[in-house]
């Protein structure tokens, strides 16, 4: 099972473009690269402060990855419908009230994706004014990441909306590989 496998959600593949795989795939493994990045500098911060020798250009690598994996993760789970997405409403529903509020809650998300662009790229333009320190970086390094991310979830949503428009979003999602044949739903969830 190769990595673009193990990391690409196949669940409502109705809804996605194949040619926007590797797009995912690659946010995917920039967020993992981003939180094991944080994590370690977390820990690099705490050890140098114990020992009395403390590393200050840390805490704005530790903010900085911790900002870009927010964003980036945010996008990346926009595409596989696990953040800013209602489910528990509309997959109650069936026909067209469910495609009502699919897309009203796509076009909601597409308002904030709106926000992210515009009200993040006013931030990442004033944030050349102001300077982290100790290393007198723009703070705009910090806020680049806002508008890209806004840009993505817009992607991502069109994608899903005209998917859901053209296909339908009512599909039902085929068993999962791990449960065992046979069983009843009930069954597999007394399972252990």
């Amino acid at each position: 099972m190769s990595i673009s496998d193990k990391l690409l959600v196949q669940w409502q593949r109705h809804l996605k473009w194949r040619a926007l795989d590797w797009l995912e795939l690659a946010l995917m493994i920039l967020c993992g690269v981003l939180c094991f990045g944080f994590s370690l500098s977390v820990t690099a911060d705490i050890v140098t402060r114990t020992i009395g020798h403390p590393w200050l250009w840390l805490q704005e690598v530790t903010s900085t990855l911790f900002i870009y994996a927010i964003f980036i993760g945010t996008a990346a789970a926009t595409r596989r419908n696990d953040h800013l997405y209602l489910t528990a409403i509309s997959e109650a529903m069936h026909g067209t009230p469910r495609l009502i509020v699919e897309v009203i809650i796509r076009l909601v998300v597409l308002g904030v994706a709106f926000c992210l662009i515009w009200y993040g790229y006013q931030n990442y333009l004033r944030g050349f004014g102001s300077f982290r320190l100790p290393s007198g970086t723009p703070i705009a390094s910090l806020y680049a990441i806002i508008p890209l991310s806004g840009v993505l979830i817009g992607l991502f949503t069109i994608e899903q909306l005209v998917n859901g428009l053209r296909n339908g979003f009512d599909h039902p999602e085929p068993p999962e590989e791990d449960a065992a044949p046979g069983l009843s739903e009930a069954q597999m969830r007394a399972q252990p």
